[in-house]
């Protein structure tokens, strides 16, 4: 047995990392190959090459579906044979067995190719883009292979056949290329023609008009253009693209009206939130060759495209309806204007609660005041306002500012009879202060003292407790002299159980007393003043005493509950 004296740790550590690495290192140094075969005779040949063909149909065998790879391994070991025939019946074995692989068509075709076997290659070619007619590839590299070999005529007749088949774009416009190598134009306008009805698109046409007005052909752009704009449904989310195509166009040829009557044109049949590209476009154009005026109607048109856009997707935004009706109102356009607050006003809010319609509410006002001030059309004016009154929930909330409005307007047609009849209703339907003020007001100025101690009394009535009513009734008898009946309205007021402002009240009462002299009545309203003042106040100590008793004897009653 082994005894180790000295158990310190060694100077130089080495990790289990560090073996492992130090291993690999040393196998990857030693790689073991294959050995190297030196064939010297034909039997050694004959013997590899039979051994490699049963290795490459065992992997046929095995691999079933997947033997893409193997397929061209074997074709291409087979060639390096020298033995054409043999990797000849390879590819036909492989294109029986998978011909629905256009990449073995290829590697096939392009085989024959390379050992300049055009003629069959032609026929592996015929065969592929008979069987897969779809696949593009196939008919590209025919047609190239033809075209190199200088055989216009058959790359033509390649290109005819593949058109049948209603390819892509990029195909139709390959052939298109075609013939304008070989300066076929006439070729090239019929293969258009055929092209934009098998694909009538925008890219499709403005492709068509550039090669017209690349050869010169202006009325012929321009006559393709037009058949676009017919063609083409409003839907189409590329229209915005030929529209400017087709103005950059006529502004190519120097015909600014042209261009100009194409955007705006173009501005009026394209959605609103679809032709802001159009719209920096047009603004542009003007820029460059509009008047002020032109640059001004570029804006307007603009702001009209943004307003359009905001109130279709928003129509609840009364701002946005609002901005977009002052913008139509500095026209002086009646029926635009018209249109726009109809538009507007038909937007209700969807629950009948004052704050949903007090934005709403100026949507009306505006229109009434468009009505009556700009249009000058006093029946239109009427019915807004009656429609408008009509529509408000009044059992819910109402707007004492549009009775008041609609009584004006009546007012300054000198039809008082109607600006009472709707004043009434205000008062019948939703009595508010500022009807009650503004009805009195109006009878007050006519004269027409009787109806306005009526309104009072209808004011006073809805709300007794209104100082304000109760001072200003007295006023009216004040200053009719009629002494008695102002006193007769203080006392009412004073005697009312329930005051917002009793103070004012009573202060308004000795002033008027003071100012008829009665310094002695005025004394004794002081001091019933301060007498109720001082009951008032006794009764509040009683009832604050009697409470303080009542919890200090709950609370000895609950101390002596817990002592016992």
């Amino acid at each position: 047995m082994t005894i180790v004296k000295n158990k310190t740790a060694s100077a130089v550590q080495i990790t289990a990392e560090q073996i492992l690495r130090e291993a690999r290192e040393r196998q990857e140094g030693s790689t073991i190959r294959s050995p190297r075969q030196r064939i010297t005779d034909r039997s050694e040949v004959e013997d590899y090459q039979l051994g490699k063909r049963k290795e490459f149909e065992d992997l046929i065998r095995r691999r079933n579906n997947n033997n893409n790879n193997v397929w061209v391994k074997y074709a291409e070991w087979e060639e390096k044979q020298n033995d054409l025939q043999r990797a000849r019946s390879i590819w036909e074995r492989a294109v029986e067995d998978q011909s629905r692989n256009h990449s073995l068509w290829l590697k096939y075709a392009e085989f024959e190719m390379k050992n300049k076997s055009l003629n069959r290659a032609r026929n592996v070619w015929d065969r592929a883009v008979t069987l897969l007619p779809r696949v593009d590839q196939l008919w590209y590299k025919y047609v190239h292979m033809e075209e190199m070999l200088g055989n216009v005529a058959a790359a033509r007749q390649l290109f005819q056949r593949w058109m049948d088949y209603m390819p892509d774009q990029q195909a139709w416009l390959s052939y298109i290329k075609f013939e304008l190598r070989y300066s076929e134009i006439h070729l090239a306008r019929a293969l258009f023609d055929r092209f934009i009805s098998f694909h009538p698109c925008v890219g499709a046409f403005t492709k068509y008009a550039k090669f017209e007005f690349n050869n010169g052909e202006v009325a012929r752009a321009r006559n393709v253009y037009e058949t676009a704009v017919q063609m083409l449904p409003d839907d189409d989310e590329e229209l915005e693209h030929l529209f400017v195509a087709f103005a950059q166009f006529e502004e190519r040829c120097k015909e600014l009206e042209r261009a100009r009557c194409i955007y705006k044109f173009a501005l009026d049949r394209i959605p609103k939130g679809r032709a802001e590209g159009l719209h920096e476009r047009f603004l542009a154009f003007e820029k460059l060759y509009g008047d002020k005026q032109g640059i001004e109607d570029a804006v307007t048109k603009k702001k009209r495209s943004q307003y359009e856009y905001q109130v279709t997707n928003h129509p609840s935004n009364y701002d946005a309806w609002f901005d977009y009706i002052r913008l139509e109102e500095t026209f002086g356009i009646k029926e635009r204007v018209r249109e726009l607050y109809e538009r507007a006003i038909a937007n209700v809010p969807p629950a009948p609660e004052k704050i949903y319609w007090q934005r709403y509410i100026y949507l009306w006002i505006n229109y009434a005041l468009y009505e009556e001030l700009d249009a000058a059309d006093v029946d239109r004016t009427r019915d807004v306002y009656r429609e408008c009154l009509n529509l408000i929930p009044h059992h819910k909330f109402s707007f004492a500012k549009i009775w008041l409005l609609a009584a004006q307007f009546e007012i300054r047609q000198s039809n008082i009879k109607g600006a009472r009849m709707i004043l009434g209703n205000a008062i019948g339907k939703a009595p508010k202060d500022e009807i009650f003020k503004k009805y009195i007001q109006i009878e007050l100025q006519l004269g027409n003292i009787d109806r306005c101690r009526k309104l009072y009394q209808k004011y006073l009535e809805w709300s007794p407790h209104s100082c304000y009513a109760w001072s200003k009734f007295a006023e009216l008898e004040m200053s009719l002299s009629e002494t008695e009946r102002a006193r007769s309205i203080f006392e009412l007021a004073i005697a009312q159980p329930l005051l917002d402002a009793p103070e004012s009240l009573w202060k308004a009462y000795m002033d008027f007393e003071i100012s008829e002299g009665e310094i002695g009545r005025s004394r004794e309203l002081y001091e019933k003043l301060t007498g109720r003042n001082r009951r008032e106040y006794d009764d509040s100590e009683e009832t604050k005493t009697s409470t303080n008793m009542k919890l200090l004897e709950a609370a000895y009653r609950w101390k002596k509950q817990k002592n016992a």
